[in-house]
């Protein structure tokens, strides 16, 4: 390539913090030209972290209270694609820099707000939405998780700061994409509300059915099931939740001492290769083996290997024998050796090691960056990028911009006449992916208009947990179709539909994509506009050590950090409580990936390949310490179970009737001297601070305190995850559903196909003016279209009945939706 994927697009980022950066330095990592504007009096967020989400971008300064600065910044904006803002509702307009008045000088400018809450809540619009009020509010501290649970720790706070991840991830696809459209569609306006997009990334955390089997329940879970319905306490110790773990779902104790993650439960044949590599090849023999899709009154033992989890009759002894042999060699002998066999494990690192790893350096997940005011830093990588783009990896620190340039050079042409159109409305989409990421990019797609199938093999490798309960929200809104890939006549089906669509998904390494016959030049061949988005766990802009090593959301968690700073240490990693954290986020990233290929293909007629991974996700979740440079302070970040703030003023606290969380990290003592009620505790000494605090907040109710504590800060009662779902919840049968006023919604599909009622969250953390936003149907019972799927591409029905006699092709994995 001659030029980057971005090259074409000028972004005006008056972004601060996290979230808002954050989209520009996705968009400066894929060729944009990113302007910072930054104020007279200095940047509000000045850390290392910001000089790494600064990296490629131009800097300028601009007085926007004064008229001449607002000014330039209209001027600016009409020789824009992009405008970029994360303020609280209302403060551009004061500004007077408004969408509205941006985009009257520039009819073609995409303007993306990226608020806390939505603007269009009133009982919430107005806070001061730091990400832990964001957290906080939402649920992302209170009952995280099943060890915090069956332990009785709650609160539980963690200083990851997904509400900005996830919000970035949308929003950067989000401006993408309207840029896609903006031909037809014209400029937009679009609105990200971080907490709305929190949701979203909570979503498999906010997922309810009716009447769900026992067989789709951790131990864990049936655990705390139990001590709730027996009135037994939440009491247990550390130690004690190994015995509710599953042997193929843990940490293990490797010769060094070292935890090592095993996640090879669910899939066919990974439970087998994990006891094949300990040595336990006689235990690996006797597994039971059958498929999952029968109901449990069907099934001839217990378990199957092919489901999560192990019977209890077999745990304890699968797990005592993994133990013992894990013991026999050290961690990266085991790395190395799971890799290789394509059995998903790993390591558990901290981030300070993620930062200096082998495969993280040599891949490109960890980039060596030099930055004029700390040196030689290692930071974080791409979250998205296209294969073929040769200055994806020169990165530069950031550097002062030319306004003499910028302004002298002709205003943008004006976009399409305005529509109600979606953003992807035509666009054809082939779905190769399963469990969660991966299927995440099509349904994500579906909101904004794409034509997506999703196709699956005859005999299903995957149980019904991560197929059927995961899809329900990832796989809604798609056909589905049964084609054995494996089969000659499998990979004539494939040729044809490649044939026919625009974008095709897998999640897959490249070794598994070129046992599929997935390559890039093959695919070029067969359609030369053809964009296959790849997804997989370890890979980055270049190959590494580690790149054809299999791994999931949680290998990745423990490999790069998570874990340890969650769990505490060494001796007590643990999950980041919160299923398909980096899963759901990734899916956003593979979408960030297609934009800048769709942007690209725009441009010059070219497909290829755009690539994301769980890896870069995980980097981008910790964003705030993905760093190292020589002098940087410690890594001490809050971590373990019982904490619950990060100093006195981002803290926890009980008020008289339940927690609160304050935040005044800016105002700090000024915050506490407004307050009648704490002003005295201004005077102390911050070393003395958080008990008198802890003490003054106990005396009054927590709504109190939220009324009280104001200006640029906050102070918010606890939500959970289950309070938000139940307030936020509307029914189906109520009738046409509005998921763009309220910053949260949940639906009850009550006639869902599956034959219980579901609750699902809407896509409703992207809210264009003028992009239309569809609200995706079920998920069809997987098989549902393919003869309909075979018959339009030009299969007779007598070639359909013996491609499914044959196994070529198959119209359901199982008698039921879900079996039970």
């Amino acid at each position: 390539m001659t030029t980057r994927p971005l090259s074409n697009v000028r972004v005006l980022d008056f972004g601060q913090y996290l979230a808002g950066p954050l989209v520009g330095l996705m968009l400066a990592d894929l060729g944009a030209e990113v302007i910072r504007i930054d104020p007279p009096d200095g940047i509000a967020f000045d850390d290392p972290a910001f000089d790494m989400i600064s990296r490629g971008k131009q800097c300028l300064t601009l007085d926007l209270k004064s008229k001449e600065g607002r000014a330039t910044a209209i001027e600016l904006a009409r020789r824009a694609d992009v405008v970029i803002e994360n303020f609280r509702p209302g403060v551009m307009q004061r500004l007077g820099l408004s969408a509205d008045v941006l985009r009257a000088a520039n009819d073609g400018l995409i303007y993306l707000s990226l608020p806390g809450f939505a603007s269009t809540d009133p009982a919430l619009r107005d806070l001061a939405a730091w990400e832990a009020v964001i957290a906080a509010y939402t649920g992302q501290f209170t009952d995280m998780g099943l060890n915090r649970r069956l332990m009785g720790i709650n609160p539980s706070f963690s200083p990851l700061t997904l509400a900005s991840a996830y919000g970035a991830s949308f929003g950067a696809h989000a401006v993408l994409f309207a840029l896609y459209a903006r031909d037809r569609n014209g400029g937009d306006t679009i609105e990200v509300p971080l907490a709305s997009a929190l949701l979203e990334g909570l979503v498999y955390n906010c997922l309810e059915m009716e009447n769900l089997p026992d067989r789709y329940k951790s131990p864990r879970e049936l655990e705390l099931e139990r001590r709730l319905r027996d009135n037994m306490p939440l009491n247990l110790q550390f130690s004690e939740l190994s015995e509710f773990l599953d042997p193929f779902y843990r940490t293990y104790t490797c010769s060094d001492g070292r935890g090592f993650y095993v996640v090879s439960n669910s899939i066919s044949g990974h439970p087998k290769r994990t006891l094949e590599v300990l040595g336990l090849t006689e235990l690996a023999e006797g597994l039971p083996d059958f498929s999952a899709y029968l109901d449990v009154t069907d099934w001839p033992s217990e378990w199957t290997q092919r489901a999560y989890p192990v019977g209890p009759s077999d745990r304890h002894r699968i797990s005592a024998a993994m133990k013992q042999a894990f013991l026999t060699k050290p961690s990266h002998e085991w790395e190395a050796l799971f890799g290789a066999a394509r059995a998903p494990a790993t390591a558990q690192r901290f981030s300070e090691e993620w930062l200096a790893d082998p495969h993280a350096l040599a891949s490109g997940l960890i980039l060596e960056v030099e930055d004029a005011r700390r040196g030689r830093m290692h930071q974080m990588g791409n979250v998205a990028w296209l294969v073929d783009d040769t200055g994806a990896a020169d990165k530069r620190g950031l550097m002062p911009a030319d306004l003499q340039r910028l302004l002298s050079e002709p205003v943008r042409k004006g976009g399409g006449k305005e529509g109600r159109d979606g953003w992807l409305d035509g666009l054809k989409v082939l779905d190769l992916t399963n469990v969660i990421a991966g299927p995440t990019i099509g349904s994500t797609l579906v909101r904004y208009g794409a034509q997506v199938t999703t196709l699956q093999p005859v005999d299903p490798s995957v149980d019904p947990l991560n197929t059927v309960i995961c899809g329900l929200q990832a796989q809604r809104g798609k056909e589905s179709i049964l084609v054995n890939l494996r089969s000659e006549a499998g990979q004539e089906v494939l040729h044809r539909l490649l044939e026919e669509v625009d974008v095709v998904t897998v999640n897959a390494t490249d070794a598994q994509c070129a046992r599929l016959n997935l390559t890039a030049d093959r695919l070029a061949a067969i359609n030369p506009r053809l964009i296959m988005v790849q997804f997989d766990a370890w890979g980055g802009l270049r190959r590494g050590p580690k790149s054809d090593h299999l791994g999931y959301d949680d290998t990745v968690q423990a490999a790069t950090g998570v874990m340890m700073r969650f769990g505490g240490g060494m001796q007590t990693p643990e999950e980041h409580a919160h299923f398909g954290t980096i899963d759901v986020l990734g899916g956003f990233c593979g979408c960030v990936a297609l934009g800048a290929a769709l942007l690209r293909r725009q441009d010059t007629g070219k497909g290829g390949v755009a690539r994301a991974s769980l890896a870069a996700a995980g980097n981008l979740i910790q964003a705030q310490f993905m760093y190292d440079y020589a002098g940087r302070a410690p890594f001490d970040e809050p971590s373990g179970r019982h904490v619950i703030g990060w100093g006195p003023f981002y803290h926890c606290y009980e008020a008289s009737d339940g927690w609160i969380f304050f935040a005044a990290p800016t105002e700090r003592f000024g915050a506490l001297a407004r307050v009648p009620e704490l002003a005295d505790l201004a005077q102390l000494p911050e070393t003395e601070l958080k008990p008198k605090l802890a003490e003054r907040f106990r005396s009054r109710p927590a709504m109190f305190w939220r009324g009280h504590i104001k200006g640029k800060s906050s102070a918010v009662p606890l939500g959970s995850l289950k309070k938000t779902h139940d307030a936020a919840l509307v029914r189906e049968s109520d009738g046409d559903i509005d998921i763009s006023q309220a910053t949260y919604r949940v639906v009850r599909h009550e006639t869902h196909p599956m034959g219980r009622w579901v609750d699902l969250v809407p896509p409703n953390a992207v809210r264009p003016r003028n992009g239309k936003i569809t609200i995706p149907g079920p998920m069809p019972k997987y098989g549902d279209h393919t003869r309909s799927v075979l018959g339009r591409l030009g299969y007779s029905g007598s070639e359909i009945d013996a491609m499914i006699a044959e196994g070529v092709a198959g119209t359901s994995w199982s008698e039921k939706y879900l079996p039970d």
